[in-house]
C-alpha cells in the first residue's frame, strides 16, 4: 500500500493552548519559538508606517478582550465576524476574541449584500466588525438577518455613530479584568477558533471550522519545513531570521492570508508589512522602503512582478525569498522571476482552507523548487493517491489526494452532510488530481472539484450557473475556468439561451453582443468582482451532460483549451 509522508519529523505542538497564548504569552512548549529581538515589530501599517510590538498586541487584545466580554457578552463559542480589509487591528481583534474562548468569522469586505446575508445567516455572528468602505453593506444585511445596528462596530475612528474599535480598546482600561480561556489538555483540537468560508464544489460558501490546534500546529509545520529557529544552520544562512520583513499583501481573510502570510511570520520573528488594498506599484515602493525580504504572493502579483514596467524603476535587491501560492504556477512564470529577482529562494505552495493553509511547500534543500511542483508534504503529513477504480496510485501515477495531518481542520460549521462527504474515515478528500514523483514532490494536474481559482479566490461554478438560471433569457448555463496570464483562471459562461432569443441572435451579430454584455453585467451586478465572467459568454445550444444529467465540464474545457469553438456555437 503506497502511503506518501512527510521527510521531516514535526514535534507535537501543545494540545492545551489557544493562538494568542501559543503567540504571545511565554509558555515553554516545544518546539522552542524564534526569540523576538525587542526593537523590531510585528507589524508596520503600509500607509502611516505605524508601528505594533508583541508588547502592544498583548496589551490592546486584552483591552478589547475587556470591553467584548463587559458590554457586548461575548464568551465561548460566541461568533464575531470580521467583514474588513487587512488591518493593523486585524490580529488585536482576532486575538481579543479567543482570549475569551470566542469564534473569529473571517469575510471578504467585498462581499455583495446577497454575499453577505448568506454567511451571516450560516454563522448568526454576536458582533460584526466592518470598515467605512462597506459599512453600508454591513448595515443592509444585518437588517436583513434581524441583527441589530448595534452589533456592528468599525475598524477605524470615523464620523459614524457606531462605535470604533479603538473606543472598546480604550474603554478596556476601565472594565473588569478578564479569565483568558484555559484549555484542557487535548481540548484545543476541538475548540473553533476560526470560521472560514470555502466555495466547495457546488451551491454557496461552506463555513470550515478550524481549530486552535489546526492554526498551531499549521505555524508549526511550516516553520519546521522551512527551518526556522533552526540550530543547526548559522543565523545568516537561515531562509528566515529574525527581524526579516515579509510583505502583507495577502487578503487576512483567506487561509492563506491568516495563517501563512500572518500567524506564521509573526510567529517567526519576523515584520509583516499590513497592506490594506494591495496596488502593485504601491508594493513595490514597499519593498524598496522597508526593504522586504520575504514576498508571499499569489499567481497575478507573480505575474505583475515580471510584466509589469514599473518594476524595473524599484530597487528589490532586499528580497531573499518568494513563495506563490493560492493557485497553479507555470514553470515559465517561476522562469521569469528569477530573471526578475535573481540568487532569491523561490517556489510554490499547496494548501486549502480544509488543510488550515499549507499541505506542500518547496522545501529548504532546493533553493528553487522543482518546476512546476507544488512543493513537498510539510512535515506531519500523510497523503494517498486514490485512483478512479479505488486503488491507491504509486509514484508517478494520477489521482485524488487524500490528506492526513495536524492541520486537517474539524469539518464544516452545521453541515453534517457536507463534512461526512470530504472528511472519511480520518482523511480529508481533497478534490484535486495528483501525482508525486521519486523525490517526494507533488504535481497538480487537475481539479476534481471543478473549483474556478481567480487570483487565489475560490469560484464555484454552480453558484454562478444557478444565478445565469435566473435570468429570464437563459434556459441552462456552464461555467468553467479558463487559463488567465494575470487572474491564474478566469471564469467562462456557455449559455443556452431561451429558443425566441436564440433565433433572434444566431444571425444578428450586434444583437448577439449586446446580449452577451448583458449577461455579463448581470454576474458582474450581484456577484464580488473576482466571480465575474472575465472569460467570456460564449452562446450554445445544448450543455453537454452524461446520461444522469451530470455536466460534462471536461469536454467544454477541452474545447477551450484547444481554441476552437465549441461544436455547438450559434
Amino acid at each position: 500500500m503506497t502511503i506518501f509522508r512527510s521527510k521531516l519529523p514535526l514535534v507535537p505542538p501543545p494540545d492545551y493552548l489557544t493562538v494568542p497564548q501559543f503567540m504571545l504569552d511565554d509558555v515553554a512548549t516545544p518546539p522552542s519559538k524564534p526569540e523576538r529581538p525587542a526593537n523590531v515589530p510585528c507589524l508596520i501599517d503600509e500607509q502611516s508606517g505605524k508601528t505594533f510590538f508583541l508588547s502592544d498586541l498583548r496589551n490592546r487584545s486584552n483591552s478589547l478582550a475587556r470591553t467584548l466580554r463587559s458590554d457586548y457578552g461575548i464568551g465561548c463559542g460566541d461568533i464575531v465576524a470580521l467583514f474588513t480589509p487587512n488591518h493593523l487591528d486585524y490580529l488585536t481583534i482576532t486575538w481579543a476574541v479567543h482570549r475569551l474562548g470566542g469564534i473569529v468569522a473571517t469575510m471578504s469586505p467585498s462581499l455583495t449584500k446577497n454575499e453577505l446575508v448568506y454567511l451571516l445567516q450560516h454563522a448568526r455572528p454576536s458582533l460584526l466588525v466592518a470598515h467605512e468602505d462597506n459599512i453600508q453593506v454591513a448595515l443592509d444585511s444585518m437588517q436583513d438577518v434581524g441583527l441589530s445596528a448595534s452589533a456592528i462596530v468599525l475598524i477605524d475612528d470615523t464620523t459614524s455613530p457606531l462605535k470604533s474599535i479603538d473606543l472598546l480598546i480604550s474603554q478596556g482600561t476601565e472594565r473588569p479584568p478578564i479569565q483568558d480561556y484555559k484549555c484542557e489538555s487535548g481540548e484545543a483540537k476541538n475548540l473553533i477558533a476560526f470560521l472560514c468560508f470555502s466555495s466547495g464544489t457546488t451551491g454557496n460558501p461552506k463555513a470550515v471550522s478550524i481549530s486552535h490546534f489546526n492554526v498551531i500546529c499549521g505555524v508549526v509545520q511550516s516553520a519546521t519545513h522551512h527551518g526556522v529557529n533552526d540550530a543547526h544552520v548559522q543565523p545568516e544562512k537561515r531562509r528566515f531570521r529574525a527581524g526579516d520583513v515579509c510583505s502583507g499583501v495577502c487578503p487576512f481573510y483567506h487561509i492563506y492570508g491568516i495563517v501563512t502570510n500572518l500567524h506564521w511570520q509573526v510567529y517567526s520573528a519576523m515584520t509583516v508589512i499590513v497592506t490594506q488594498k494591495f496596488k502593485f506599484e504601491t508594493m513595490l515602493q514597499s519593498i524598496a522602503k522597508f526593504r522586504i525580504t520575504h514576498l508571499v504572493i499569489v499567481p497575478p502579483q507573480a505575474v505583475l512582478l515580471c510584466k509589469h514596467p514599473a518594476t524595473k524603476n524599484y530597487d528589490l535587491s532586499s528580497v531573499r525569498f518568494c513563495m506563490v501560492a493560492a493557485a497553479p504556477v507555470t514553470a515559465e512564470l517561476i522562469g521569469q522571476l528569477l530573471e526578475t529577482l535573481p540568487g532569491i529562494d523561490l517556489g510554490q505552495g499547496y494548501g486549502m482552507t480544509e488543510a488550515c493553509a499549507a499541505v506542500t511547500m518547496f522545501p529548504v534543500s532546493q533553493k528553487v523548487g522543482t518546476p512546476g511542483s507544488a512543493g513537498q508534504l510539510v512535515p506531519g503529513t500523510i497523503a494517498k493517491v486514490v485512483k478512479p477504480d479505488g486503488s491507491l496510485a504509486g509514484v508517478g501515477e494520477s489521482g485524488e489526494l487524500l490528506i492526513q495531518g495536524g492541520q486537517i481542520t474539524l469539518g464544516y460549521y452545521g453541515n453534517e452532510a457536507a463534512t461526512k462527504e470530504s472528511f472519511v474515515d480520518g482523511w480529508y478528500c481533497s478534490g484535486d488530481e495528483v501525482y508525486f514523483n521519486e523525490q517526494g514532490d507533488v504535481f497538480v494536474t487537475d481539479r476534481i472539484k471543478e473549483l474556478i481559482k481567480v487570483k487565489g479566490l475560490q469560484v464555484t461554478p454552480g453558484e454562478l450557473e444557478g444565478h445565469l438560471l435566473n435570468h429570464p433569457d437563459v434556459a441552462d448555463a456552464c461555467v468553467i475556468g479558463v487559463p488567465d496570464e494575470y487572474a491564474g483562471e478566469a471564469p467562462l459562461a456557455f449559455v443556452v439561451l431561451q429558443p425566441q432569443i436564440a433565433k433572434a441572435v444566431l444571425h444578428d451579430a450586434a444583437r448577439r453582443e449586446q446580449m452577451k454584455s448583458q449577461i455579463y453585467n448581470y454576474v458582474a451586478s450581484a456577484k464580488s468582482r473576482h466571480k465575474w465572467l472575465t472569460g467570456g459568454v460564449i452562446f450554445v445550444e445544448s450543455i453537454p451532460k452524461s446520461p444522469s444529467g451530470k455536466i460534462l465540464r471536461r469536454v467544454l474545457r477541452d474545447d477551450a483549451k484547444a481554441m476552437q469553438k465549441p461544436r455547438l456555437h450559434l
